[in-house]
């Protein structure tokens, strides 16, 4: 039966072969065990060369060893790290050696970040930050994450909890302490002046919900338009391979396809679409409905046009994307007009580099000047909507006595107090401690 007081282990580095692989260890066991396998313990994070031997005396492998004495690691546990040549036959002996110990056993997902956070060495956000570090894929996934992670955000919000606790306890005192002299009577006008700037300091915040969670989970850029207009193309065009099928046929792309890039350290995910057009054909009719949906959700919209035909973008098809913007194609076969915010080939390469330097700029005035310090997933962003709704019906409801007023800012205290784990979130851990790999 698995347990919290049972030593675990894990594979922490990539998949085998390689040149080195990372064995780390945590648990009251840790000690005992590099007794056994390398016949003492080495001095605390200092990285010692041994032969690692099974407890019959046989050679499993040589490699450094690290020992990290709780509290000081990354568990808050007695933790170690074995470092061995990444076979797949070195890592397997390995393991079957540390199963072997009593109490001992592998790691579930996230198991080594949970036992930190209920150690105390890392809060939720942080914990969520290094999770998205180790999936980051661009600059700025690896800045957002970062952040998180080395606890900027958690300052933020443990800075605000305190300034609600203050609050309360300054209203309290008035409530318990009315003829004391050393009490004002007219601390609370004082306190609710310091919320209401809480308050717009929170809403800033929080209208930037939005970026964190773009710069996290990718801009989405939707490539539209009539059959034949190029959109496939200009698909692979961006992807630097045949992502899409291209052909003369009209029609031809009957889904929505996807493909990430990176573009100047932003996640793009760029969605090709089924042609815009009346058609009796029911999966083009469904790929149509696909497209329209995708118009919808995207964050921008390149609708492409065949500068050769008569056919305008539907209007309709405009006001379902809140952002785009309308690009020729073919340029190579007709003459320039001033009908199109741009005008490409993705025959002879002519325009493509503006188009993807618009993108590019696109993206960078959405996020000009954003600090860092936003939230990322939808849990904050929850958390941080109902904290400012008990914020305000502390701050607005003057009619209301003093003890409920109080009690409105327990409760926004609490709701921020979910996001960094400072308030009971034993519901949320399961779910936040299985987005990481074996070994984290």
């Amino acid at each position: 039966m698995e347990t919290w007081n049972d030593t675990i282990f894990a594979l922490s580095s990539g998949a085998p072969p390689s040149g080195v692989s990372v064995v780390r260890v945590s648990g009251p066991q840790t000690r005992f065990i590099l007794e056994d396998l390398i016949g003492g313990v080495p001095s605390p994070r200092s990285a010692a060369y041994r032969t690692i031997r099974t407890r019959n005396g046989l050679t499993i492998d040589s490699g450094l060893v690290l020992f990290f004495p709780g509290p000081a690691s990354f568990t808050g546990e007695d933790s170690a790290e074995f470092q061995v040549h990444g076979s797949k036959a070195v890592i397997s002996a390995l393991l079957r050696e540390l199963a072997s110990f009593q109490q001992t056993r592998l790691a579930m997902e996230g198991e080594f970040s949970r036992r930190a956070f209920e150690n105390g060495k890392l809060d939720l956000v942080e914990v969520e930050g290094l999770a998205d570090l180790i999936a980051a894929e661009t600059e700025m996934q690896r800045r957002l994450a970062l952040e998180q992670s080395s606890g900027g955000l958690s300052r933020l919000y443990d800075s605000w909890a305190e300034r609600i606790t203050r609050s309360r306890a300054l209203i309290e005192a008035e409530l318990d302490f009315p003829d004391e002299d050393d009490v004002p009577g007219s601390v609370s006008d004082q306190v609710w002046t310091s919320l209401a700037e809480l308050r717009r300091e929170m809403e800033d915040h929080l209208s930037h919900a939005e970026m964190g969670e773009i710069v996290r989970d990718g801009f989405k850029v939707v490539i539209a338009g009539a059959p034949n207009a190029g959109k496939s193309s200009l698909m692979n065009w961006f992807a630097q391979r045949d992502v899409a099928i291209v052909t003369d046929i009209a029609g031809t792309t009957r889904d929505v396809l996807h493909v990430d890039i990176n573009l100047n350290g932003y996640l793009v995910k760029l969605y090709d679409t089924a042609g815009l057009r009346d058609t009796v054909d029911i999966v083009e009719q469904e790929g149509i409905k696909r497209a329209q949906m995708a118009l919808t959700n995207a964050d921008l919209v390149l609708f492409l046009a065949d500068m050769g035909s008569a056919l305008p973008v539907d209007p309709a098809d405009l006001e379902r994307a809140s952002s785009h913007v309308i690009v020729g194609t073919k340029c190579d076969l007709y003459p320039s007009v001033d009908s199109y915010d741009l005008q490409i080939s993705t025959m002879t390469g002519e325009g493509l580099p503006e188009l993807r330097d618009y993108v590019s700029s696109f993206i960078e005035r959405k996020f000009g000047g954003l600090s860092l310090s936003v939230p990322t997933r939808g849990r904050h962003k929850d958390s941080l909507s109902k904290c400012l709704s008990a914020l305000s019906a502390a701050i607005d409801q003057a009619e209301q006595s003093l003890e409920i007023r109080a009690e409105s800012l327990r409760l926004a205290g609490d709701h921020l107090g979910r996001i960094t784990g400072r308030v009971d979130v034993e519901d949320l851990l399961g779910v936040i401690f299985s987005e990481f790999c074996i070994g984290k």
